[in-house]
């Protein structure tokens, strides 16, 4: 039975789960599968670090919470795309009913689970039930105000910085590690100064959703307050790691933010089936602890952090995910062989053979020729994501 986070005083960190949330499922074939979840908590249950009382429940976003951010007459087409009822093309205007987003039963209720589950792990944090939240069910990133898109039906990120700002006031600074551009939540607040969005992807010139140049920076009051960093395929840990954190740093001593949202795509990986980066488990051991150490220093450890894409769900989204709950909940990282337990679990049923380490083998593909090209041209995109801070720091110098 999942724990009460009120029945104690404040604990470390807070899983939120429940089968139910497995019910967001387009069909059998669909790479987007929330299996991944369930085979995210086994692992961690079969190295003992996480309990029952770590766990809490996600309720449902209420109409008025999604509408937050989606327009009604969208939400009521989702409720009855979900029914049957919706015409097809009437769910064409809407992005639904598509190859990314195929209609299934009771879609409405799933979404609005994640959405939920999400907006579960904020309450947790700014009502000072935990410190941190992870809600792995979360992450829809491409989610828009009235169109489904990229296996996104509501838009939970975008929905909890809107409910963040409005119940607890909140300066919000939002990350992105997904390989692909977290598009729903930039556009959601490009014009506001009290949401910072930061995202770190694979260059839209090779994947979808194709935006998230280095020049889309916010407009009106919220220019100077979108960063991107589009990476080049192919990109390795070395280069993704520099990027990530040198950005990380200097834009949160920028924003001082009240608290930090983390998306954490796992399909940066070199063995994701539908991008084109070669990054190792390495990544997915540093994104984590350099998010609990910002979160720490700007925000009184407030950091709720949410899944995303990841689409190897056997070999690498486990273990990517499983880092995140080891670093924010304290528990002594894991290193070298699977628990047997959880192999035995699972291969079984699992259509490819599992990663039975935790680590990644040293030599898993072979060297990149452009490694020095790809480099250099990261760093570029670095600098000029980082320009405009930098630009300022420089003009404040020198008129002091």
């Amino acid at each position: 039975m999942a724990g009460n986070p009120g029945d104690a005083a404040m604990k470390h960190a807070l899983f939120v789960y429940s089968e139910e949330q497995l019910r967001y499922k387009f069909n059998d074939d669909h790479p987007f599968n929330q299996l991944r979840l369930k085979l995210t908590l086994d692992l961690l249950r079969s190295c003992n670090s996480i309990s029952d009382d770590q766990i809490i429940a996600p309720r449902m976003a209420t109409d008025e919470e999604l509408c937050l951010v989606h327009d009604p007459d969208y939400v009521n087409a989702v409720k009855q795309a979900g029914q049957g009822l919706l015409s097809e093309e009437r769910a064409a205007n809407y992005g639904l009913g598509t190859e990314d987003t195929p209609i299934f039963p009771g879609m409405h209720e799933a979404s609005a689970l994640l959405v939920g589950g999400t907006l579960t792990a904020v309450d947790a944090v700014m009502e000072g039930k935990a410190q941190h939240a992870l809600n792995l069910g979360g992450g829809l990133h491409h989610g828009f105000r009235g169109k489904a898109s990229g296996f996104c039906i509501y838009n939970d990120s975008s929905v909890a910085i809107k409910y963040l700002q409005k119940k607890y006031n909140a300066r919000v600074l939002y990350i992105d590690t997904d390989a692909h551009h977290g598009d729903g939540v930039q556009w959601s607040f490009y014009d506001d100064e009290q949401v910072c969005t930061f995202s770190i992807h694979e260059t839209g010139r090779y994947l979808f959703p194709g935006t998230g140049n280095v020049n889309e920076r916010g407009q009106g009051q919220g220019y100077g307050y979108s960063f991107n960093i589009p990476i080049d395929a192919f990109t390795e840990d070395e280069s993704f790691l520099n990027s990530y954190t040198t950005a990380f740093r200097e834009i949160i001593e920028f924003f001082r933010p009240d608290v930090i949202l983390t998306q954490n795509g796992a399909d940066a990986h070199y063995l994701d089936p539908l991008t084109h980066l070669s990054a190792t488990m390495k990544i997915y051991e540093e994104i984590p602890k350099l998010a609990h150490e910002m979160a720490h220093q700007y925000c009184g450890g407030k950091w709720i952090a949410v899944g995303g894409g990841g689409y190897d769900i056997w070999r690498v989204v486990p273990r990517a995910w499983a880092r995140i709950w080891l670093e924010m909940s304290g528990t002594k990282p894991q290193s070298g062989k699977i628990p047997q337990v959880w192999l035995d679990q699972w291969q079984p049923v699992a259509p490819i053979a599992l990663a039975t380490t935790w680590e990644d083998p040293v030599n898993m593909y072979k060297p990149i020729p452009r490694k020095q090209e790809i480099t250099e041209k990261n760093q570029q995109m670095l600098d000029k994501c980082l320009y405009p801070i930098r630009n300022a720091k420089t003009a404040d110098t020198s008129q002091g």
